[in-house]
């Protein structure tokens, strides 16, 4: 699982400079001031979850068990539903290009992945 885990974290580390890159030189000028926000947002958490996927593949090597690999799976998952990936568009980076605000519903699932994915990296580590 550490490979699987290391491979996706460089996968969407990469994803979330290019999408940050997206904001910073494409969107300017061209989507109001809150919603380039929103998908700066998106790609800067993106980027910690990212960077979260390589410490659970260190995690999994030092604490192997269903907790380490739950909270890897729950940060892809937060990272999908939240800020997006290469292969789905998130919801943060949906509302900033299309303005479509119901899509901001779709936000808290991401978090709340996010939230416990910490919490079983967590319990991971102190339970052993």
């Amino acid at each position: 699982m550490e490979r699987i885990f290391f491979g996706l974290g460089a996968l969407s580390a990469g994803a979330a400079v290019a999408l940050g890159a997206f904001a910073a030189h494409g969107l300017r000028g061209r989507v109001p001031p809150e919603l380039l926000a929103a998908f700066e947002t998106g790609a800067r958490y993106h980027m910690y979850h990212a960077l979260a996927l390589f410490v659970v593949a260190w995690a999994g090597a030092r604490w192997p068990g269903a907790a380490t690999t739950a909270a890897g799976w729950l940060f892809v998952a937060g990272t999908v539903l939240f800020a997006g990936t290469v292969l789905f568009a998130g919801s943060l980076y949906l509302l900033a290009l299309t303005g479509q605000r119901w899509l901001g519903a779709v936000t808290p699932l991401g978090g709340a992945a996010f939230i416990a994915g910490w919490l079983a990296l967590a319990w991971s580590a102190l339970a052993r």
